[in-house]
Parts: C-alpha cells; sequence; structure tokens
C-alpha cells in the first residue's frame, strides 16, 4: 500500500474490519498503562462476541519486558513482529532516555510508514519525538514533562490535553487518559452504547481528550474545599513559592484559620506541606531527566542548589548528587 494512502486512513473512524494494534513496551513501562491500552479493547470483544480488536506485545530485544511493579511482561518478540499491524503504539515511563536507544530510534522511524497510525502512551511521545515522528503535528505527554518535552522538540504542538488525536498520529498523557483514548477509539469504530458499555464494565466514565491533565473535576471529600484550593495553588507555584501568609490571604483566609485548617486536614502545617511537594518535584526531576541541579533548584523554588541539597537530605536521607548517581 502506497503511503499516502496509509496516510488517508484513520483508526478512529467506524468500521466492521477488525483492528489489530503492536504495543511497543519499554523497559519501567507501568503495568496500569499497559492495562488501560488493552483491558478496554479486551472488554469490547467480549461484548461484541468476536474479535473487533487484536493485538501484540513487542519490546526491544524481544524478551519479556520488566515493569516499574517488578512483573516481566512477555513479549511476542523485537520492534519486527510489530509489522503487519495497523497501528504500533509504544508505551513508555521511567528511564525511557535510556531504554529507547538509538538503534531503536532508528528503527522506529524506518518502519513507521508501514502503520495506518502511531501512537505514544506517557513517555513513548519522547520515543516517537526523537524519531521525528511528530514534527508537525499536536501531541501531548504526561504532565511532568511537558516544560521539558516542548522545549527539546519546538517543532512539536504540545497540549496540555488527556489525550490527542492528529491525522495518523495519537498520544496520551498516561493511565487513565490512554483508557480515555481507548474508549474514544470504541466509540469512534463501534458507536457510543459499546463504549458506555465498556466503561460501566470498569466502573468508570470516558472523558475528553480535551480536557487538561491537572484538573479536580471533583472536590475530594476527604478535604476541607479550603485546603484543595490551597493545595492547587501551590502546585502551580513550585518554582516561585508563596509565604504562608500570602496563600492565606490569595485564598480569603487568616495566616491562623489556614493552619488550622491543615492541621485538621492533613495533621502539617501548609508551610510543611508545600516543602513536600516541591521536594518531590526536585527527586522526580533528579531521577527523572538530566537537567543540572542548579536549574532542578530553581525550577522547584530553592534559591540554590545547596539549599535544595540540605533540605534534600533532611527529607530522604541522601544528597541530590548520590540520588542521582
Amino acid at each position: 500500500m502506497a503511503k499516502s494512502a496509509i496516510i488517508d486512513r484513520s483508526i478512529f473512524t467506524a468500521s466492521t474490519e477488525p483492528l489489530t494494534l503492536a504495543l511497543l513496551v519499554l523497559p519501567q513501562s507501568s503495568i496500569l498503562e499497559v492495562a488501560s491500552t488493552l483491558d478496554p479493547l479486551r472488554s469490547a470483544n467480549r461484548h461484541l462476541g468476536h474479535d473487533a480488536y487484536r493485538w501484540r506485545v513487542v519490546t526491544p530485544d524481544g524478551r519479556p519486558v520488566p515493569l516499574t511493579c517488578g512483573i516481566e511482561l512477555p513479549s511476542n518478540g523485537p520492534l519486527t513482529a510489530a509489522e503487519g499491524a495497523d497501528a504500533l503504539i509504544v508505551i513508555a515511563g521511567f528511564q525511557q532516555s535510556h531504554s529507547a536507544t538509538q538503534p531503536l530510534i532508528r528503527d522506529l522511524s524506518r518502519i513507521a510508514a508501514r502503520f495506518t497510525a502511531i501512537g505514544g502512551i506517557d513517555a513513548g511521545a519522547w520515543a516517537l519525538a526523537r524519531a521525528g515522528l511528530l514534527n508537525g503535528y499536536k501531541a501531548t505527554v504526561h504532565w511532568e514533562d511537558h516544560e521539558d518535552f516542548a522545549a527539546t522538540h519546538p517543532q512539536i504542538d504540545v497540549a496540555p490535553d488527556r489525550f490527542v488525536i492528529d491525522r495518523n498520529r495519537f498520544t496520551a498523557g498516561g493511565a487513565a487518559p490512554a483508557c480515555d483514548l481507548m474508549l474514544h477509539l470504541i466509540r469512534a469504530r463501534h458507536g457510543p452504547a459499546l463504549a458506555l458499555q465498556v466503561a460501566a464494565s470498569f466502573i468508570t466514565t470516558a472523558r475528553d481528550g480535551s480536557e487538561p491533565q491537572m484538573i479536580r473535576t471533583q472536590a475530594d471529600p476527604h478535604l476541607d474545599p479550603r485546603v484543595s484550593a490551597a493545595i492547587a495553588r501551590m502546585e502551580a507555584t513550585l518554582d516561585a513559592p508563596e509565604t504562608t501568609a500570602q496563600l492565606a490571604s490569595a485564598i480569603g483566609l487568616s495566616l491562623r484559620r489556614l493552619e488550622q485548617i491543615f492541621k485538621q486536614n492533613l495533621g502539617q502545617p501548609p508551610a510543611t506541606y508545600a516543602l513536600g511537594l516541591r521536594l518531590a518535584a526536585a527527586r522526580r526531576m533528579i531521577t527523572d531527566t538530566r537537567h543540572p541541579l542548579a536549574e532542578v533548584a530553581l525550577r522547584c523554588g530553592f534559591s540554590s542548589p545547596s539549599t535544595l541539597a540540605r533540605a534534600f537530605r533532611r527529607e530522604f536521607g541522601i544528597s541530590p548528587r548520590a540520588i542521582r548517581q
């Protein structure tokens, strides 16, 4: 089939033809992301009474791939075993920069034209971008990586959406958005009734791809709404943290009242909780990126690497340099 004919087709249109997906799962992916991609399709087959959706799992070396939970996922072979599928989906998580080797990136670039569509789940978008397969497309990636992804790949229109479909490319920000994406696929191919049945099987409802990844659609019933509002503000100002007094004023409370409701709801003062958020963000950046520690400190609201190091060591019992090594 000619390349132009493949591009003109879409897997997200009504069809009674079986659809075959190949999942390239990289080491240290999440089992939840794999399940969120495959189980909606398995459920759709069950409701339909026949295999409208088929899949195979491939890995970089063709061997079982270790996931973040310690389980090894069986493989149907290396990337070449994906050939013949309608779509290729790359699933990646932690350490994608190590597991998506240059030979694998070259193979991805070479094989891409053989599929009707190419997709990425979570950090899978990084692998696709490195292979040049998202240039000129709109795409998304996990919210923790948005800023770095956009800076590294300015030729990609990066959106904070849960999932994005742009012509013959599709990306999802993580496990829950992957499920939303698959429900969208089922709805597009077999109608809304089947998509609703599949969602009901998992006691969930589908969310639109255009919804932001980081949005609280429903207040946490265990938290005072004012605490939720304060936490949302903390998360939005990690690089320029406010004082507790500034935070209290911004949400219309006295300093004393804000500290009271934080201790009642979370057992700790707001300043302690805010510092924990910043340190958790720093730890993710230290372990999952190669940013200099000075940049990590700046982006997480610390005045210098030494200030970050002192707080980091108190919290985790290890220095930032040591945990990176």
